[in-house]
């Protein structure tokens, strides 16, 4: 199903900015039993992602209630959000009186294999790099060329997700997910003040962390930091957190904190649908 400006259909005007322009932004979150996963915390992130890029912010009561309707009868499944500026001429000035469309879309989820979670990925360092523009950064944007072109560059199944640095040469995310590493039990990972994308899964994690007695530092660093770290794990919203046992040829470990992290976000999950029940 899918809802446009609350009118159930798959058609937007073609001269939306977002076709335009990739003038917007968008959520994925996991739905389960109806309920889509971490909403909260999602819907924050959009709403600080419009005041950003100065797009008016959806009303909340409005907006949940699409989500709700379009999740209503679904078991477990992916939920887009999408706001964009609306519809507007040529140009990449603004409308002066700004209309945001928003979609609001379901999808079936991935069936990705329990052995993901459990033993392990495998990573690919991208050739791609990420640009410098701190006035995006951290914000889930509709232009997403560069995840698009770093993962082109691999089809090999047994590589299950490509790591991307920026055009320094300091790591910084995946394609599709934020990336931690542990060394000597202290967690680190890429600061997301020049570039990259500051996910929900991430912020629950830096959140569960201190919570639970862990030390997490936010810092620039290389290649050989991560190549040299104990484990290394990765995370988004709708495969939570998967180890990673391999990356250009060296080996990792699945460690004792990624298993921890999964079992504390699983804790929390179920906390947290029992709540919305």
């Amino acid at each position: 199903m899918i809802l446009v400006n609350g009118v159930e259909t798959n058609h937007i005007p073609v001269n939306d900015r977002g076709f335009q322009y990739g003038d917007g932004l968008f959520e994925t979150i996991e739905v389960v039993d109806g309920q889509p996963v971490f909403l909260e915390q999602h819907l924050v992130r959009l709403g600080s992602g419009c005041l950003r890029l100065n797009i008016p912010r959806p009303n909340i009561q409005q907006i949940t209630d699409e989500i709700y309707y379009v999740c209503k009868n679904s078991k477990q499944a992916v939920l887009k959000i999408i706001i964009t500026r609306g519809a507007g001429g040529r140009g990449y000035r603004q409308p002066e009186t700004v209309h945001p469309t928003r979609v609001i879309s379901l999808h079936p989820f991935p069936e990705y294999p329990n052995a993901h979670s459990e033993q392990g990925i495998v990573a690919h360092i991208c050739n791609a790099r990420l640009g410098l523009n701190p006035a995006l950064a951290g914000i889930k944007h509709l232009n997403r060329l560069e995840q698009i072109l770093a993962r082109a560059e691999w089809d090999d199944p047994t590589v299950q997700e490509g790591i991307m640095l920026d055009i320094n040469d300091h790591v910084i995310e995946g394609t599709m997910t934020n990336l931690f590493y542990v060394k000597d039990d202290i967690i680190y990972t890429a600061s997301l003040q020049s570039t990259g994308v500051a996910g929900v899964m991430r912020g629950i994690i830096a959140k569960l962390l201190p919570e639970h007695g862990c030390k997490l530092i936010e810092h620039e660093y290389g290649k050989e930091d991560l190549l040299s770290a104990d484990e290394v794990f990765v995370c988004n919203s709708i495969i939570g957190i998967w180890p990673v046992k391999q990356i250009e040829g060296v080996s990792f470990s699945v460690g004792k904190l990624s298993n921890q992290l999964q079992g504390w976000l699983a804790q929390l999950k179920e906390k947290a649908h029992s709540y919305a029940l």
